[in-house]
């Protein structure tokens, strides 16, 4: 099965048009986790609860819905599969329904903007509940190419490298537009965000997701799935091998979630609670809430290509240890500052600095998650699916709980938020990564009475730089 897998180490073409497949995706999760709480808050007005509410609804039905597609999209056998492949046709139906859905959740109720903040809830819960669905049909899909277009593990975390250094580049356009939008329409160096501003966004939304659309369109002209023999192949090995009961049985599969959901964590919080801390916290005025989240994305791009750069021998714990000393000396540092000199100038340099190693970790955490399907390719939406349940889930309860004693709190509530949530998952996951045994990728799954004798000749060699 070796010369089924596509050279993608020697294809620009197919390693770009890869990582541009999820920049749609890229920009409309920055836009949820860095501006929902600061549009629906200060823009339309509702309360901490009301918006922690509607966020929590999204992250719990992305939860819910990513190991049900993640299922499907393993099982999807059908003449439009076989066509265009699986994974892409999952990918093409979440597109649609995202473009058509989120533009609705950063605009005023339509037909119902003076009506009772909790009647609108309802109105806005519908097409977050779309958008959520959709949104991660089209990530678990774009996450379940990785094992199937690459084979080893270095092409795996390179591959896993230059998506995220597109996602990087979407938080950077999402917040460059921002920055371009807030300062030619009004004093964003004087003045704080306000209803005033509710179009402001709109506009933002129309930009950013115009270029995640075309880049979706290039994505699917551009990236040819392995299909047919192989698809069909490899759905008959998950039924004959039961891969997805003995993933489910394996202890390493939730020590790996682990790992990626204290990552997660770590920079989907900070994305959420940098903007209110540095709004409601520092008293910075709106161009902060472009700026800071700017050089927070800058100093992930820089850790893009210092993963891209790592020698082989440097292994996932090394990776993952030097990322979360750079994250947790940021938390540190946001812990400790408040003087001027903090506000105006070392507020970046920690923006970097948590940026930088949130990057390194979450990188580490995709590449361990993809050393863990190994050869086992007919499982790995269903993995994946599970691990961004555990994701999803997790911040949403934590952002409910944070927004929940938000109401009359002191101004000090973001920063302690921010340093101790973040601060606790950075440790977390590093307890999860240092604890993590050396394994075989096929023996993760196939070392079982249950497997066939087929199994003795898969490719077992040890991951040496776990």
């Amino acid at each position: 099965m070796d010369n089924e897998f596509i050279d993608i180490s020697t294809s620009l073409k197919l390693q770009l048009g890869y990582g541009i497949g999820h920049i749609l995706n890229d920009v409309c999760a920055s836009l949820w986790f860095t501006y929902f709480l600061v549009y629906f808050k200060l823009v339309l007005e509702f309360s901490n609860v009301q918006s922690g509410t509607l966020m929590l609804v999204g992250q719990m039905v992305d939860a819910l819905a990513t190991p049900f597609i993640g299922y499907h999209s393993d099982h999807t056998d059908n003449f439009w599969s076989a066509k265009y492949g699986r994974r892409k046709l999952w990918h093409l139906f979440g597109t649609i329904c995202v473009v058509t859905s989120f533009p609705f959740i950063f605009s005023e109720c339509v037909g119902c903007s003076l009506t009772h903040r909790w009647a609108q809830m309802y109105y806005f819960a519908a097409f977050i509940v779309i958008f959520q669905i959709e949104w991660a049909a089209v990530q678990i899909s774009h996450l379940s190419l990785i094992p199937e277009l690459a084979q080893d593990d270095h092409t795996r975390t390179h591959l896993t490298a230059i998506r995220y250094a597109f996602t990087v580049f979407s938080n950077l356009l999402v917040y460059i537009a921002t920055w371009i939008i807030l300062h030619i329409t009004g004093e964003c160096d004087k003045k704080q965000v306000g209803p005033s501003d509710s179009w402001k966004f709109r506009h933002i939304v129309f930009i950013v997701m115009g270029v995640g659309t075309i880049a979706s369109l290039l994505f699917h002209l551009s990236v040819k799935e392995t299909q047919n023999a192989r698809s069909r192949q490899v759905l008959i090995d998950a039924e004959e091998s039961g891969a997805h009961n003995l993933f489910i049985r394996k202890p390493l599969l939730y020590q790996v979630a682990g790992v990626y959901m204290s990552t997660r964590l770590v920079v989907n919080l900070s994305q959420v609670l940098i903007p209110l801390y540095l709004h409601l916290t520092l008293g910075l005025a709106a161009r902060a809430l472009a700026a800071i989240p700017l050089a927070l994305y800058i100093g992930s791009l820089t850790a893009a290509g210092f993963q891209r750069l790592a020698p082989r021998s440097f292994s996932r714990k090394i990776n993952y240890f030097f990322g979360s000393t750079c994250a947790m000396a940021g938390f540190v540092w946001i812990y400790f500052g408040s003087d001027h000199n903090y506000k105006e100038y070392f507020i970046y340099l920690v923006a970097l600095f948590i940026g930088f190693g949130g990057a390194v970790m979450l990188v580490t955490s995709l590449a361990l998650t993809a050393d863990l399907i190994g050869e086992r390719t007919e499982a790995s939406a269903f993995v994946y699916g599970l691990m961004s349940f555990s994701d999803k889930l997790s911040c949403g309860l934590a952002i409910a709980l944070v927004q929940t004693y938000a109401d009359g709190a002191e101004s000090t509530y973001y920063r302690n938020a921010l340093v101790w949530v973040c601060g606790v998952a950075t440790i977390t996951g590093l307890i999860f990564t240092l604890l993590l045994p050396k394994f075989q990728t096929d023996a993760l799954v196939l070392n079982d009475g249950a497997a066939d004798s087929n199994t003795e000749d898969a490719t077992s060699a040890p991951i040496d730089n776990i």
